[in-house]
């Protein structure tokens, strides 16, 4: 054991949240449309410096045994029908989702005391709008997308490399590179949206909708 290090003192690590608070009146009458608002303001932070990559998403699945596993993607188009991101089919997570359509996102924008939490059931994107989104990717990407057996074990980054390089020869700049059959997008629709905003002596605001059968948004307030 070394000496106690005051810096690494998880017990004694906060901060003192000072921000605005969020009122019920204030929120639009779709969560989607108060996930606008929201995201129009962290983009802004970004652009400050604030905040990186705001529209960065903690994905929480779990298959059919129910072990939970998150990693971090990129939110890459949302609308009044859920929230978009793209990967591997063949990878965890698409595993998972394949067994269990049930998943949580997370938004976490710590530097303005944000947090968007969304529950829902996971479907996968028509082919055509993957291949729309898929050909909208720089071209190294796109060849990433097929450089990479995503989530199996490989023997070394080499081998990772090495078939890059490979489908770099085959498919140089300015040549269409196909959609991968293996690859492509699933739409969250959300059937609860929560905002959290953080307040003074962790007495934080948290406002979350829920749907209801007949296609409306129920808003409960929250104890923090």
């Amino acid at each position: 054991m070394t000496d106690h290090d005051p810096i690494l003192d998880l017990a004694a690590m906060r901060e003192h949240y000072r921000h605005e608070g969020l009122d019920e009146t204030e929120l639009a009458a779709h969560p989607m449309d108060q996930f606008t608002r929201w995201f129009e303001q962290a983009a802004l932070a970004a652009a400050k410096g604030l905040v990186y990559e705001p529209n960065a998403m903690v994905v929480s699945t779990a298959g059919a045994e129910g072990r939970p596993t998150s990693r971090t993607v990129l939110l890459k188009q949302y609308d009044e029908q859920g929230f978009v991101f793209y990967t591997n089919y063949d990878s965890r997570k698409a595993g998972d989702l394949a067994e269990n359509p049930y998943v949580s996102l997370l938004f976490p924008w710590h530097a303005i005391a944000r947090q968007i939490v969304v529950t829902g059931i996971a479907r996968r994107t028509g082919r055509d709008e993957t291949a729309a989104y898929f050909r909208s990717r720089p071209h190294g990407s796109q060849l990433g997308a097929w450089a990479s057996a995503q989530s199996s074990v490989i023997y070394s980054r080499a081998e990772l490399d090495a078939s890059y390089e490979e489908l770099k020869a085959r498919y140089p700049e300015g040549e269409q590179v196909p959609v991968p059959p293996n690859w492509g997008g699933f739409r969250i629709a959300p059937q609860s949206v929560e905002f959290w905003q953080g307040r003074e002596n962790r007495l934080h605001d948290r406002l979350r909708y829920m749907a209801e059968p007949d296609g409306s948004w129920r808003v409960e307030r929250l104890s923090p």
